[in-house]
């Protein structure tokens, strides 16, 4: 005698019969989300509407006078192109000033070898030449989103646990069903 698994949609408590109808739906971002990315399972008509209603946004910053920290704005890209009146929003992109983070003084960036230390949550997981030590691999694991979030505002590429070789430099473990564990 056999066991049988039956996975059932999280979105609506129907059985999932056949596992390669399972939709893994990962969401990083919601008002209602407590804490990091969490993973839902859907079949594809349950999720199709997300394709459906999927918009193309602009994430961008804005700091107004006297505020302490930039303002992160969404907004459609629509929107955000018709703020451009004298010429199209693709030129006036083209010709921005590319954003360059700013640089800290030394001791602030440095473990006091003069060399930065990226086993910190200030620099974990920006992109160096150096090995990548198990101190700032567990805090990339730990902080996925925050850290990407601190990448993506410096202009910097963020780190997909799916990509093979960040994987590999930062320790995040492939499961038997194709998913990427990011909690180890």
């Amino acid at each position: 005698m056999g066991t049988r698994e039956i996975h059932f949609s999280d979105l609506s408590n129907k059985p999932i019969l056949d596992d390669d109808e399972i939709i893994r739906l990962v969401v990083f971002e919601h008002p209602d989300l407590d804490g990091g990315p969490v993973q839902l399972e859907a079949t594809a008509p349950e999720v199709t509407a997300i394709d459906n209603a999927a918009l193309t946004v602009v994430i961008c910053e804005m700091s107004m006078p006297g505020d302490e920290t930039p303002k992160r704005i969404v907004m459609e890209r629509e929107a955000f192109d018709k703020l451009a009146t004298d010429q199209p929003m693709a030129e006036v992109l083209k010709n921005a000033t590319p954003m360059v983070p700013a640089r800290r003084t030394a001791k602030a960036e440095t473990n006091g070898s003069g060399r930065i230390d990226y086993a910190t949550l200030e620099h974990a997981g920006t992109p160096h030449k150096g090995r990548t030590t198990e101190p700032e691999a567990r805090l990339v694991r730990e902080n996925l989103e925050t850290i990407n979030a601190r990448l993506t505002a410096a202009g910097q590429r963020t780190i997909d646990p799916a990509d093979p070789k960040m994987r590999e430099r930062y320790g995040f473990t492939e499961q038997p069903d194709g998913s990427t564990d990011t909690s180890n």
